[in-house]
């Protein structure tokens, strides 16, 4: 850090880098410094829109930069473990987009890397650290809807059929599970705190080989979470948490909430809304750099161990479904 600046290195320029990169502008004392892309122009044109000092065609580069702070990862999910390790080798922290790795063996790498390095690690699972859902842990711990029964939600959108984009592109570890459905599974286990007991999974492989609708249910010991994702058809896109004496539903594009409605049996419906300073990425961003000024190596919100849970989780779905990346029996 140069004063009380934090320096932002981007990896990866695609459409969910620019929410990052706005978020920056609200974020006190953060600012976006270098940024590459193997394509020189999009890095030339990304540098200018949002101010990037240093703008770059290959990657290493900008991990070498020694006045970059941390670096935040946007590439396809197949290329997040080999640029995440790159960074904790030169000990570089790392915030680096959901899902951290395609599957647990990865995670588990990497976390051991930035342990060995003594460098900061997070999944970029921007969620958890919205205020809606702040709020909605709130309720749930203060016993608002009486015990937990049943957690429902849904994540699918028809996505416009272009078998070059990376939704539908094996290679690139696509699909709707890893994309969407870890949203669906990460707030569950954000609710429940637990893995679950037993895991129930059910999928439709495309064309491409990429799952293009995943069903789950998963069973916390007498708690359900049911979910489906996918691409083929658009669903109401909503998360519901179901108690004994009410519910709370998060409205739809509950990945993105800004607001949730509490039902209480016998009572008024209570709605909070909680608009976004800027995308809604400033929160984790925030996080992030709160945690670093510390000298903490993993978030206690997004903590090593969820995210290693998670990948496990998505494992054993991606088993059942027969959702398979030829690409990780040659890593």
């Amino acid at each position: 850090m140069t004063g009380n600046t934090f320096r932002w290195g981007i990896i990866g320029l695609g459409r969910i880098a620019h929410n990052f990169a706005k978020a920056l502008d609200v974020v006190p004392n953060a600012r976006l410094y270098a940024v590459a892309s193997s394509n020189r122009e999009r890095a030339n044109t990304f540098a200018q829109e949002y101010g990037s000092e240093h703008a770059y065609d290959d990657y290493q580069p900008l991990i070498d930069n020694p006045h970059v702070d941390a670096i935040y990862i946007a590439t396809p999910h197949r290329f997040h473990y080999q640029w995440a390790r790159q960074c904790l080798m030169a000990g570089k922290p790392v915030l680096c987009e959901k899902p951290l790795t395609v599957n647990e063996v990865q995670a588990r790498e990497l976390v051991a890397l930035a342990e060995k390095h003594q460098t900061f690690l997070m999944e970029a699972l921007w969620t958890r650290f919205l205020p809606t859902w702040q709020q909605v842990f709130t309720w749930l711990s203060e016993q608002r809807i009486g015990d937990l029964r049943l957690l429902s939600s849904s994540f699918a959108f028809n996505v416009p059929r272009n078998e070059e984009d990376r939704l539908l592109n094996n290679a690139l570890a696509g699909g709707a599970l890893l994309d969407m459905g870890i949203y669906n599974l990460a707030m569950s286990q954000f609710v429940m705190q637990r893995e679950p007991s037993v895991i129930v999974a059910n999928g439709m492989i495309g064309e491409t080989n990429v799952d293009e609708r995943t069903s789950v249910i998963l069973d916390y010991e007498g708690v359900a979470s049911q979910f489906t994702c996918g691409l083929n058809t658009t669903l109401e896109n909503g998360f519901t948490l179901y108690g004994s004496k009410g519910s709370i539903l998060v409205e739809s594009m509950f990945w993105a909430a800004t607001q949730a409605v509490l039902c209480v049996d016998g009572e008024e419906p209570q709605r909070v809304a909680f608009p976004f300073r800027a995308t809604g990425f400033e929160y984790q961003i925030e996080e992030v750099m709160s945690c670093i000024a510390k000298g903490q190596l993993q978030s206690d919100v997004m903590s090593w161990q969820q995210t290693i849970n998670t990948m496990k989780t998505m494992d054993e779905i991606r088993q059942q479904i027969g959702l398979e990346y030829p690409f990780l029996h040659r890593t």
